[in-house]
This record gives structure tokens, sequence and C-alpha cells, in this order.
């Protein structure tokens, strides 16, 4: 049983497909009927492709595996059984292994006011949701009367995070407001704008110290406020409180921070570093080895560099199928390998033809590590059909103005209901 359906539980089951011998079940168990690339989500809020060019469905990725859509609730180690919502109700099945790669949830609520006023940003919908309220708060400009606080309030959008998806989204957005604002013509110059909040002394810790410099400058160049040392302490309708007590007025604040184990891991009892599920190196939770863990859920030591694995998709991918190798070794007597993996690089992109990375070492900014960026995700897109997609519609958003679409999927009862 594979609890997960991101990165590492689709990599999992799929190697394991090739590798698992005869007579033994694989059944992966997923929320959704998709997985979705969420490095590229940053990409939906920008219109730069559609959302359904980011997700690929599951089912389409299996040969002889058993896929059930369902959310895990509860699992009985002592007697190999868990228990997990589907459609049809409570569904509960026996497993010789179960493995979780349900990934870490959003912590909306991590300052005062962010679960009631703040966006984040972890699914589709949540990217979707982004880029339809940028486009209201765009449309109400027009609509203030006067030249007043409450216009420029509207168009102040505030990025909470200078990790990746901080900086991704912010770049992002900073294209689409850009290119959008040709659609609204009674916007003024100085009403749209885009901070944001790092409380680290330079964006993008986990990459070298130039390519964080590098990052800022590119955002900056692109009229985003870039604060570093400035930690949000609370969130409301119409404003950001900062630790020091300054206030910056603004009507939609998107959260890049703040994650949380699934509910099911306190039910566990595992234990847990840094709200990661901490494992043995060969990714078991414990010597018994029937419970195993690994992606963005799991703190899994490297034998490689030494440390925890950081929650990455290119560490996801290379545990799974160092995982896949330990499984079908344990099943068969043998024994399991630690996990050991030499990082090839990292990569950002600060919005379209921009982005940093390192490479085997080697420091790339501007054009070169955006279409490096580019290529690594339609690498990793599961077939040739979607990779085909993406390519055109990134082709097409080169050459063609942004899709400014505000996509509501009102029903046919909510006609009458009042705008949103």
């Amino acid at each position: 049983m594979v609890v997960g359906g991101g990165f590492a539980g689709t990599t999992l089951v799929r190697e394991l497909e090739r590798r698992l011998p005869e007579g033994w079940q694989l059944v992966l168990i997923s929320e959704e009927s998709y997985t979705t690339f969420n490095p590229m989500l940053p990409e939906v809020v920008g219109a730069a492709v559609f959302p359904e060019h980011v997700i690929a469905p599951l089912r389409a990725m299996l040969t002889r595996t058993r896929f059930i859509m369902g959310r895990l609730t509860c699992v009985d180690r002592a007697h190999k059984r868990l228990s997990c919502t589907t459609l049809t109700g409570e569904l509960h099945l026996t497993y010789e292994h179960l493995v979780l790669a349900f990934g870490l949830r959003a912590h909306i609520d991590i300052l005062p006011g962010m679960a009631e006023h703040g966006l984040p940003l972890k699914l589709v919908g949540d990217a979707m949701h982004i880029r339809n309220k940028v486009l209201q708060r765009m449309a109400s400009i027009e609509l203030c009367p006067g030249g007043g606080p409450a216009r420029r309030e509207h168009g102040h959008i505030v990025v909470v995070g200078g990790g990746f998806s901080g900086v991704e989204v912010a770049g992002a957005l900073a294209d689409f407001m850009h290119d959008a604002r040709r659609y609204y013509p009674g916007i003024r110059d100085g009403e749209l704008a885009i901070t944001l909040l790092h409380d680290g002394d330079r964006l993008l810790p986990e990459l070298p110290a130039p390519l964080g410099l590098a990052a800022a400058r590119s955002l900056r160049k692109r009229g985003v406020v870039v604060r570093l040392g400035a930690k949000a302490a609370q969130v409301s309708d119409r404003e950001v409180v900062l630790a020091d007590g300054q206030r910056l007025a603004a009507r939609t604040v998107i959260c890049t921070v703040g994650t949380r184990a699934n509910p099911v891991v306190a039910q566990l009892g595992l234990p847990l570093m840094r709200g990661r599920i901490q494992t043995l190196p060969d990714c078991a939770v414990d010597a018994a080895r029937d419970l195993w863990a690994l992606g963005d859920c799991a703190a899994v030591p490297n034998a490689d560099q030494g440390g925890m694995s950081p929650p990455t998709a290119q560490f996801a991918v290379a545990q799974a199928k160092q995982l896949a190798h330990n499984l079908v070794a344990h099943v068969q007597g043998q024994a399991t390998r630690p996990f050991a993996y030499r990082s090839k690089g990292m990569m950002a992109t600060t919005g379209l033809h921009k982005g940093v990375a390192e490479l085997f070492g080697l420091h790339l900014s501007g054009l070169p590590a955006w279409l490096l960026w580019r290529a690594y995700y339609l690498s990793r897109m599961p077939t040739f059909g979607r990779k085909l997609r993406i390519w055109v519609e990134w082709t097409w958003s080169l050459f063609f103005p942004t899709d400014i679409t505000h996509l509501r999927f009102t029903r046919t009862h909510e006609v009458d209901s009042t705008p949103r």
C-alpha cells in the first residue's frame, strides 16, 4: 500500500511495477485522481500554462497497480489494517507493507489572521483562486472612485516567504499584472504593487548566496519590492502588520510558508523532526520494516552528503527509486541499502525569461537558468502528449497576450448569487 500520489508515491509504484515479484499486489491510495507538479503552480498563477497542464491523471500512469481515490483516516499497525474514506464510504484494507508518501499540508494559521485572510499556494485550486483574486482586485481598482488609498489597497499584493514558491509566484505575478494592465485602462501608474516579505537576510536560502542576491535583483527590476529581514506578524482583510510594528495596506496576501503533518501521523504516534516523519537510513520508520516513509513528509538521512534530505521533488524521486530497490530486497530476504544521493542542483524562476540555478556547482542566472528550469520540468511530465501540449502552450505565450479569463465555474443554481 502506497499512500500519496505526488512525485514520491507515483515514482515508487511505477518502479515497483517493474521490479516487484509475481504474487504481490500494488495499491496506490490518493485523495486526488491526479498528481500535481507543484513547482509549476506559479506558472498557473501567472497564466503561463493552463491548470490541467500541471497535473497528470494517476490511472493513466499505472499498469498493474490498483488505484483507490480516498483519504487515509486510520492505521492499525498491530493487525496491519487501514481505513480510508472513499466516494462510497469507509473502506477497510489489509497490507503487508505500508508506505507513507502523502507530503505535507499547508499550515495556513501560522500567523494570526492568515487562515481567514491569507491565500495559500499548495494545490491547483489555490493557484486558480489566486489568479482570480488578482483579476478581481484589478477590476476593483477601476470601480473605486478618485485616487484614494482604497485603490492602492486593492492593487497591493503581499507575498509572505522568500523561498522557492514565494520568489516564483512574485515573479510570475509581476509579469502577469504588467501584461494584464492593458485590459484595465482605468488603472493608473503606481496603483499596482507587489511586496515580497522574507525574514532572512537573503532570498532562496537553499541556494548559494550569489544566486539569492541575483534573484532579488531580478525581482526588483520587475518592480517587486523585496523586503529582507521583514517578518509578518499579523494579517487582516486590509493590511499586514510586521513584527516591528509597520503596517502594509494590502487586500491580497499570499502565504508560501508554513507546513504541517498529515493528521494520520499524530494518530500513529510516529517520531517527528520539524514536522516530518523521522526514518531510518533505508526509509523504514522503525526496525519492524513494515512501515516506510519518503518524500516531503519524511526526514530521510542522506548517506552521501550527511544531514537530512530536503523536501524537494528531486530528492523525492531519488528516494522513491531507492525505496523500490529496498522493498524488493526486503521481501526477498536481502539487506536494504541506506539512501544516498548527491543533488544535481536547484533552480527557481523570477519571471518570464529570468531565473537562477545551480547545476553541478555551476551558477546560472537570467535566460539560461529559466530555460534550464523549463526543460527540467518538461522532462518530468509523464507522457509525450502532455510534454507536447505544455511546450506548445509555453511557446504560444511568448508571442501572444496573457490570458486574463476569470474562470468561476459557476453552476446553474448559483447564477443569481452575489458575484465572487
